[in-house]
């Protein structure tokens, strides 16, 4: 197809901020996991697909099949709603995580921010 530019589970972003492999670059209704470091201005590659392993705030405690919401201020899965520069339903967890536990598995949901969060 003439047309096709990418396959669409990892994408080309140009960074506003910079970010080491594996940190969240989040922005309008992208949000993903970047595989490369990075500085501002750089063009990386960011998945926006798939399961990665996200840190969490210590105390939030996330059912399976619970929906993920992203703290930009604590860069950290919450589950409570966040404010107007957070990134609300990115994604949802794919096994439960207690209070207490840094890390929770979560499955990106590409271009399911809710209208309204995240900022730029």
């Amino acid at each position: 197809m003439k047309n096709a530019h990418q396959d669409g589970r990892v994408l080309d972003v140009v960074l506003d901020k910079a970010v080491k492999s594996g940190g969240v670059v989040a922005k309008g209704k992208l949000f993903g996991v970047a595989v490369t470091d990075g500085g501002i201005g750089d063009r990386i590659a960011v998945h926006v697909e798939g399961v990665f392993r996200l840190p969490k705030l210590a105390t939030a405690v996330v059912a399976n099949g619970a929906a993920v919401n992203w703290s930009s201020a604590d860069e950290r899965v919450i589950v409570a709603d966040g404010g107007a520069t957070d990134f609300n339903g990115f994604g949802y967890a794919v096994e439960p995580a207690a209070n207490g536990d840094a890390e929770v598995l979560v499955r990106l949901t590409p271009g399911t921010a809710a209208a309204g969060t995240g900022g730029a």
